[in-house]
């Protein structure tokens, strides 16, 4: 008997090999494969974070009176800060990256790692409705750009050369995010 989280699992999974199914078309790839792959190893969570987000829409204006000049040159202008400048970088504390825009979960912290490129680093999403990739072929190059699934803040890019299990490396901008350190139980 199925039951509604399997059936909200289901619709999940249907949702993002169709989103997979699309990117991996867009890439040459062909998307049955890349599904599955991302799967078998982990790079998205089938169980966490199942609805998609809300929205959220706002003019130029109204990211620009909530942001500082370099959070919206970074998320809405699709800019990059200095490596090794990110206050996240280093961080080693236990707890979630959100992002600085709208709030949103995007990746926990026992999925980063220090890649040695001097910005955060992760080998997976927090879900698979934490991100949307999208092909950017700027600066004369094909790398395939990670954005907030809420509001589509650029975060920054994802490339294959992360460790196991997975082999991703989700290269973030510091800047596109805010970290909520995990609290002790009192």
């Amino acid at each position: 008997m199925k039951t509604p989280l399997h059936s909200m699992r289901q619709t999940g999974r249907r949702m993002f090999l169709k989103t997979i199914g699309a990117w991996a078309l867009a890439l040459g790839l062909p998307a049955p494969a890349m599904a599955a792959r991302l799967i078998a190893k982990g790079a998205v969570d089938t169980g966490t974070q199942m609805r998609s987000p809300d929205k959220i829409q706002k003019t130029e204006d109204e990211w620009r009176s909530e942001l500082s000049p370099e959070q919206f040159r970074v998320t809405r202008l699709k800019g990059t800060e200095r490596p090794f400048s990110g206050v996240y970088n280093d961080n080693k504390a236990k707890g979630v990256y959100e992002c600085i825009c709208c709030g949103y979960d995007l990746f926990r912290s026992e999925h980063k790692f220090d890649s040695g490129t001097g910005w955060p680093s992760f080998w997976r999403p927090l879900s698979e409705h934490s991100l949307w990739e999208d092909a950017d072929y700027s600066y004369f190059m094909k790398r395939v750009e990670v954005l907030c699934n809420r509001c589509d803040a650029h975060l920054g890019h994802v490339f294959d050369d992360g460790p196991p299990p997975t082999r991703l490396r989700y290269c973030i901008n510091s800047v596109s995010l805010n970290f909520i350190e995990n609290t002790p139980a009192v």
